[in-house]
């Protein structure tokens, strides 16, 4: 193929390829300028030791992989989408509150306010310190302004590290974290992008790194346009590994933790239906026979997330750019979704 030839970047993708550039540095500078915020929700979590996680999208997402590591630290959390919230709602009574939005500026956020009034004990996690949610509740803000590009990237990272200070707040040591942030590995994806050259679709799957599978198959489906979803490994060994076969693709979480066990014995299960299986593998665990493995240094926590995050952007880049004309243009969505 001659230069003339070659494809050019989708105007999409290059949006995305900033901000992906910028999020480590983004990351890191959250993480130093919300240690004031973050000592008032850790001292928030410690008075009432109970967590309610609110928001939509990569947000909820975001949400859905720390909720685990707060339970592990004590505190009784739940992530819900902020729009079932708004439906059937949980009670707010002695709960700590952290509502999530990159933008602040959410239809849901805002009608949350506008019903409850918010309470003493909620905090904003945004990336917009102008917008109405850093206006009207106490909020950690990230460092680098509003995310332009459409799918989420910047924003999960810089909502981790933000998470990674309130950690930090209630006394773990953010230095695993932040050694993966300053130093952030670049693994070879070619393999694992030609293992699913020919899906027609992707199911995402972890057990602890639930949310990081939640996030990559929010991007997946907003970039390639394909209906790419996420289930816990319990529930897809429930009924839905009826789906799988060689048109579907596997991609599995497994971290440096108790259940990597069952991510193997999914692996080894997914492999036998011919279904393509890739492993994002922060475990001290064997490679399973049949699947594409990355494997990173053995992690858990916030620091597997931050290992992983930024290879399954790209891999879900990738993968978009090899369907899709127009790559990370929404042609159905808006970046700041002002409707319910």
């Amino acid at each position: 193929m001659t230069m003339t030839q070659e494809k050019t970047r989708p105007e999409g993708l290059a949006a995305i390829d900033r901000e992906m550039g910028r999020q480590h540095a983004d990351a890191l500078a959250s993480f130093e300028a919300a240690a004031a915020m973050a000592a008032k929700a850790a001292a928030s979590l410690t008075r009432t030791g109970t967590l309610l996680l609110l928001g939509m999208g990569g947000s909820h997402a975001v949400n859905r992989a720390v909720e685990p590591l707060y339970r592990a630290a004590g505190i009784d959390a739940i992530a819900l989408p902020l729009s079932e919230q708004l439906g059937q709602p949980l009670s707010l009574d002695r709960r700590t509150i952290f509502m999530t939005s990159q933008s602040g500026e959410s239809a849901e956020v805002l009608r949350w306010f506008d019903e409850t009034g918010g309470t003493a004990d909620t905090f904003g996690l945004t990336l917009e310190a102008s917008s109405f949610l850093a206006r009207t509740a106490p909020s950690l803000v990230g460092a680098g302004g509003t995310e332009l590009a459409f799918a989420a990237t910047r924003s999960l990272t810089v909502s981790f590290a933000l998470h990674l200070a309130i950690f930090a707040a209630l006394g773990q040591d953010p230095s695993p974290a932040l050694a993966v942030l300053r130093a952030p590995e670049a693994l070879d994806i070619k393999l694992a992008l030609s293992a699913l050259a020919n899906v027609a679709t992707v199911v995402t799957s972890g057990r602890r790194l639930q949310g990081v599978a939640e996030a990559l198959a929010l991007g997946l489906t907003e970039l390639s346009r394909r209906p790419c979803f996420s289930l816990e490994g319990g529930q897809l060994r429930h009924g839905p590994m009826e789906m799988l076969g060689p048109s579907i693709g596997v991609v599995l979480f497994r971290g440096n933790d108790a259940t990597a066990g069952l991510v193997t014995a999914m692996a080894v299960s997914a492999v036998e239906t011919g279904a393509p299986v890739v492993i994002f593998d922060g475990s001290q665990e064997e490679p399973v026979p049949g699947c594409v493995t990355l494997r990173f240094k053995p992690e858990t926590g916030l620091a597997a997330i931050f290992q992983m995050l930024p290879v399954a952007q790209s891999l879900m880049i990738a993968f978009a750019d090899e369907r899709v004309e127009n790559a990370g243009t929404p042609v159905r969505s808006t970046k700041i979704t002002r409707s319910e």
